[in-house]
């Protein structure tokens, strides 16, 4: 078992909860797309728990690389700030994260987190932002693009070429060896998460 996958189970433990099967494969893709091809598209039905898994799999990856930038990416920032107020959670509450909560909490806040790593790292540890907001200038390791296909951003052609080229400007965000993971649901026929 992966270590992703202990730490998943761990925070399980914490709730009072037993992970269903699908989370621990949700858990070996994200691992296998971080170790393998760096680009990964998670999708599976609604409620099945893909935002949930992907923030401990990115508290997780803090945990064994505290270095790690993150970036969360979604349709508004409000969605993209659930998901940060979610991977902090596990951060103050997994036993195994308490060396990376800082005691000064200067960028400990609902958009922005700093965990306690080597110095002299520009970027914040995880932030977040609405897929229309500005990103220029900076970088990540991981980009976690979480719900940018909603009906208000892919319910016209015109909404789903502005999109693509917003997406396509992350490329010049992701660090060489970064990994960029895309979560959601298709809304639409024409929808991002085509592939052929």
């Amino acid at each position: 078992m992966s270590a992703y996958n202990q730490f998943l189970d761990s925070w399980n433990d914490i709730l009072g909860l037993r992970a269903p099967e699908h989370h621990h494969r949700m858990t070996d893709f994200l691992v296998d797309v971080t170790n393998g091809s760096h680009h990964g598209l998670l999708m599976a039905f609604r409620h099945s728990g893909k935002s949930t898994i992907v923030g401990v799999f990115a508290a997780c990856t803090l945990f064994l690389r505290p270095e790690t930038r993150i970036l969360i990416l979604s349709a508004e920032t409000h969605l993209a700030t659930r998901m940060v107020m979610h991977i902090r959670n596990i951060l103050e509450n997994h036993p195994w994260c308490e060396g990376l909560v800082p005691k000064n909490k200067k960028e400990w806040a609902e958009n922005k987190i700093t965990v306690n790593r080597p110095i002299g790292i520009r970027e914040p540890s995880v932030v977040c932002q609405g897929i229309y907001g500005n990103i220029t200038g900076m970088r990540a390791d991981l980009i976690i693009c979480d719900d940018v296909e909603v009906p208000n951003t892919c319910n016209t052609s015109k909404k789903r070429i502005a999109l693509r080229d917003k997406l396509r400007e992350l490329d010049f965000i992701l660090s060489p060896n970064g990994t960029m993971i895309y979560i959601g649901t298709p809304h639409t026929l024409d929808t991002i998460y085509r592939t052929s």
